[in-house]
């Protein structure tokens, strides 16, 4: 069994993102889909908050779920690899710049965890200019976000950003 691990921090889950798991899911028989928490940033959503949305979100778009666990972590990614078995991180690449951010982490995680491969997946064209924070600061002032995200991301960002 190829398990697959996809790290972020999903605040709030985008199409984008849901687009890298649906392809992801072609290559591993598993995918963790792994919130990650991180006390330096501030997020918008708690860690119970985005993996409710992601949980929805993945049970909404056709993925197949029996195939996705999520979960929380802190720390290093590579130990968490390590724990559960990983044979590949999966990262989605929007462009170089994303590389150039991209390549040094995945070669300290070989570092840290040889046998962990990564996984560079190129973001489709139609979500290449979606990130998590370029919808959190459109929603925060109340522009139109609905095809960028899920119905019920949607829905949880208009309740944090009333209108």
């Amino acid at each position: 069994m190829k398990i697959g691990i996809y790290p972020g921090s999903f605040d709030p889950v985008t199409n984008g993102h849901l687009d890298i798991i649906r392809r992801a899911n072609k290559i591993c028989d598993k995918i963790i889909v792994a919130i990650g928490i991180n006390s330096a940033k501030r997020s918008l959503f708690t860690i119970e908050e985005r993996i409710e949305m992601l949980r929805e979100s993945c049970y909404c778009n056709d993925i197949e779920v029996q195939r996705i666990e999520l979960t929380a972590f802190e720390g290093l990614l590579a130990d968490l690899c390590k724990k559960k078995g990983v044979d590949f991180i999966i990262r989605g690449i929007r462009s170089v710049v994303d590389f150039d951010y991209e390549y040094p982490i995945c070669l300290m995680n070989r570092r840290l965890a040889p046998d962990v491969e990564t996984i560079f997946i190129m973001s489709d064209s139609e979500y290449y200019f979606i990130s998590s924070s370029i919808v959190r600061e459109v929603a925060s002032y109340g522009g139109e976000i609905s095809s960028l995200v899920p119905p019920f991301v949607n829905k949880k960002l208009t309740e944090k950003f009333p209108r």
